[in-house]
């Protein structure tokens, strides 16, 4: 007799739509002062320390703080509020320095607060202020081996009234609780809205007015490298972030039905559109935040949830995503937010603006492992009688798949039914033998698919 074992993806909140994502944990505070839209929260940033992993999180009051378990829980640890806590609070960036948190917001009148992290896991400690200078700041970037501080569409005030905003300003770090200005510019634009700096090179995401490129070895006078004013499904030049190795860069257009572009980087920093990709562009929807790695674009998607996107096809390829915003809504940047992938253990971060801070995993070896050759991937083969084997469908527009074991006289030892997943790891549990696997599919044409290999088992 053979068994039928269904593998079911964890459970969802909200029953949402998801592919290839765990959700672990999420956390959300409905007593945050919240605005017409059910807005409470907005930025998310990671932080680790002696192999501890924290999350921070932007709220209409404040900047969270959370220990992240060994059991993939939130544990929240302290709060610090923020200089202006309202429900008209939308924008707060959050990075790391050190043992340091800088965060900024831009509403009201607000400042940059430089929290002390050394604390943790007992508790947050805020060591200044700037208040003036900084009483509006829209978003923030550390380039951690320079000690500068990039601050994106800054605005100070003077005597209780708010002055005219500053595209960027640079601030040397070299004293983490005292920043010191060490620039202010570009001068011919009116903002610069986020940037990306490594080694000195910073790509900077002007809004209307495009995508720059500067070397700031100097960073009291930078040499303007590219200026990019118009390209193909312009909109607004929302951020971008650079690849570990330097060779790709992607940004997005806060702009509604405008696709990622996916860029070229050559040994000089120019940058060079190869082509574009996204999720849902057809039905308007909008990218906010992203992150990548040299293999996958993680892209906190508004509307769309967190999305993931193959790096390694000639068009990057969606395959795994989880829908953090339940709701239907004509306005298309409600929902995710923030993004965060650079956890040594390879947990994800996002913020929802609606549904709060989420933890997800993402098994990134098994799309690392694949072959881009085969519908179906089966390994290891030759497979020990204690090790998993791991089965991966390698098609697009499916909802489910069914694998079956076989042994040689044709009679089904096992089969299970994989759902929200496009791979299952399988404890066959079966004596040193051959035995065949198949794999059952329904295609994008309602046509079914079978498609059986041969596996040895010793």
């Amino acid at each position: 007799m053979h068994r039928l074992i269904f593998l079911f993806f964890p459970t969802l909140l909200f029953g949402q739509d998801a592919l290839n994502i765990d959700l672990l944990d999420n956390w959300q505070e409905d007593t945050l002062v919240v605005n017409s839209t059910n807005v409470r929260y907005n930025d998310c940033w990671g932080y680790t320390r002696n192999g501890q992993e924290y999350a921070l999180a932007g709220s209409t009051e404040g900047i969270h703080a959370f220990k992240l378990t060994d059991n993939n829980q939130f544990v929240h640890l302290d709060f610090i509020e923020g200089k202006y806590n309202h429900s008209m609070v939308v924008h707060r960036d959050i990075k790391t320095y050190q043992n340091y948190a800088y965060a900024v917001c831009d509403e009201g009148f607000s400042s940059l607060q430089i929290i002390d992290l050394s604390y943790l896991p007992d508790s947050l400690h805020l060591r200044t202020a700037y208040d003036t200078t900084f009483a509006r700041v829209h978003n923030i970037f550390i380039d951690e081996d320079n000690a500068l501080l990039y601050a994106c569409t800054i605005t100070p005030s003077a005597n209780g009234s708010l002055l005219p905003s500053k595209s960027m300003e640079v601030y040397s770090l070299s004293d983490p609780i005292n920043p010191t200005l060490v620039y202010s510019g570009p001068s011919d634009i009116p903002e610069v809205h986020d940037c990306y700096v490594r080694d000195n090179i910073a790509y900077l995401n002007c809004g209307m007015d495009g995508l720059r490129v500067y070397d700031f070895t100097n960073p009291t006078n930078p040499i303007l490298l590219q200026n990019i004013t118009f390209y193909l499904d312009q909109g607004y030049n929302h951020q971008g972030w650079l690849s570990p190795d330097g060779s790709r860069y992607i940004f997005g257009d806060e702009t509604n039905g405008k696709r990622l572009k996916n860029c070229t980087v050559d040994e000089n920093h120019e940058i060079t559109i190869k082509n574009y990709f996204g999720s849902n562009y057809e039905n308007e929807s909008v990218p906010h935040n992203i992150m990548l790695t040299n293999d996958f674009a993680y892209v906190a998607y508004y509307n769309e949830g967190l999305r993931i996107f193959d790096l390694r096809t000639p068009v990057p390829t969606e395959i795994a995503h989880y829908d953090t915003y339940p709701d239907e809504s004509d306005f298309k940047q409600e929902g995710a937010w923030g993004m965060y992938s650079e956890f040594p253990s390879g947990r994800l971060l996002v913020s929802d603006r609606q549904y709060g801070l989420f933890l997800f995993d993402f098994r990134e070896n098994i799309f690392i492992n694949e072959s881009v050759d085969e519908i179906v991937d089966i390994y290891p083969i030759p497979l020990s009688s204690e090790s998993q084997l791991t089965v991966k469908l390698n098609v697009d527009n499916f909802k489910d798949f069914d694998i079956c074991v076989y042994d040689l006289y044709g009679n089904i030892i096992n089969r299970y039914s994989v759902e929200k997943r496009s791979y299952a790891e399988l404890a066959l549990e079966l004596s040193a033998g051959i035995y065949f696997v198949q794999v059952q599919y329904t295609d994008y044409l309602d046509d079914r698919i079978y498609i059986s290999k041969k596996i040895m088992i010793y």
